[in-house]
């Protein structure tokens, strides 16, 4: 019998879900313009209130992880998308620094689980070998969202205020809400549209090339500190950094920088992340075929983390030294473009490295380091545009974090790494 292929309902909804979360994440900084001429806030307040979102949210992502290994991710993602909807529409309440840094926090909390819970929910219900097309078609819903964020939110803004524009897109996410109660389940033997074949295919691709599960259990902890671990996340930090950057601050440096309207940056700044949405989903594709070709599995999703990443090092230190807005405006879509590709690698990275049962727990400790790019990546870019001059010394710091998780991935995610826990059995990496 020919198996189904419901497995992809629950890749459109993770999509879908990708895509709410970007835009709710994207919208404080489109209204930012608007937002701080109203609530009189300087650039160095509003970066550290882009930062204060990634406090709760670094601490979830671990935590997020942890439960959806535990109680399965259709529950964790349950309550992580009803929290940050409702926290998204009261920040229209906001009224000056103060409340904005608290409203701030708390959505990160809620948004804290999305990646981890993603990626666990991939483990359940794909086989192996299209994990990276499947994490790669999922995340590009989050460019997707940061780029529909810029029209949506922008004109939405402009049309009807920025505290309406915030209630809106809030409301997107209850509809979603309701859609995955119908649809989803933590496990395709759990769900009554999936048929015998489809889960004979997801079941038996896992156990025949996850080769932990033969292995004695280890705990989570012994999975943390190991060099490999700690390189996907100096890896994935290095990629969120400039991306988180140019989440909270690109429709400001489109906007002060190139000197563009509101109007007019809420269009281009879809250029970018439509790219980006082309980085994650494309890139994934490249990776499952490289995957399927190589005897070396580690190797293989080891290049498609490294080549993209030193290449967006490259993009994103040109920007400051190009002139016309047209080039800065490609040069930022291909940085977003390799970023995005390198993210889905070290996410794809972690299942050639963990056991499945791991894969939630370990996914959010990595995603909690590399969330700390976060905090300080918005902070120090509001900073450097007060005090260092602008945007450029903001840009070539970034291609430095990049350069540095190249090479942390480059020497430290080796198959050795992997034998050096008794529960991991390297042979095929």
């Amino acid at each position: 019998m020919k198996p189904g292929k419901y497995r992809y309902v629950v890749a459109t909804l993770l999509f879908l879900a990708g895509a709410i979360n970007y835009m709710d994440r994207a919208a404080l900084g489109v209204v930012a313009p608007i937002l701080n001429d109203e609530l009189h806030l300087a650039p160095a307040q509003m970066g550290f209130i882009f930062s204060a979102f990634f406090v709760g949210y670094s601490l979830f992502a671990f935590v997020g992880g942890q439960l959806a290994d535990r109680y399965g991710p259709h529950r964790v993602f349950s309550f992580a998308m009803g929290g940050w909807s409702l926290i998204c529409g009261l920040t229209a309440t906001a009224t000056g620094f103060f409340s904005l840094l608290f409203l701030r926090t708390l959505f990160g909390f809620g948004e804290g689980p999305m990646n981890a819970t993603t990626n666990r929910t991939i483990t359940n219900w794909f086989p192996r070998e299209e994990t990276a097309t499947m994490i790669g078609f999922t995340f590009s819903g989050q460019t997707v969202g940061s780029a529909i964020a810029g029209p949506v939110v922008g004109l939405t803004a402009v049309a009807l205020g920025w505290r309406t524009a915030f209630v809106v897109i809030a409301a997107l996410g209850l509809v979603w809400l309701v859609a995955w109660a119908i649809f989803g389940t933590n496990r395709p033997a759990e769900n009554r549209r999936v048929g015998a074949a489809e889960r004979e295919l997801i079941e038996s691709s896992r156990r025949r090339t996850d080769h932990t599960q033969a292995k004695p259990h280890a705990p989570l902890k012994s999975f943390l500190l190991q060099p490999s671990t700690l390189a996907v996340a100096a890896g994935l930090f290095a990629a969120n950094y400039m991306l988180y950057v140019f989440i909270s601050w690109m429709p400001s440096y489109f906007t002060h920088g190139l000197h563009l309207s509101v109007q007019t940056m809420s269009l281009v700044s879809v250029i970018p992340w439509l790219c980006g949405g082309v980085g994650y989903f494309g890139s994934g594709i490249v990776a499952d075929i490289l995957f399927k070709r190589m005897s070396n599995k580690l190797l293989a999703r080891k290049l498609t983390a490294i080549v993209p990443l030193a290449l967006s090092g490259i993009s994103v230190l040109s920007v400051g030294h190009a002139q016309s807005t047209p080039v800065i405006v490609a040069l930022v879509a291909l940085a977003v473009m390799f970023l995005s590709a390198a993210c889905q690698a070290c996410w794809a990275t972690i299942h050639e490295l963990i056991p499945a049962d791991h894969v939630g727990g370990v996914g959010g400790f990595v995603h909690l380091i590399a969330n700390t790019s976060g905090i300080v990546g918005p902070a120090l870019m509001g900073m450097a545009v007060q005090y260092l001059g602008g945007y450029d010394s903001g840009f070539l710091l970034g291609a430095a974090i990049d350069l540095l998780g190249v090479l942390a991935m480059l020497f430290f995610i080796t198959s050795q790494a992997g034998r050096r826990n008794p529960a991991f059995d390297s042979s095929q990496a």
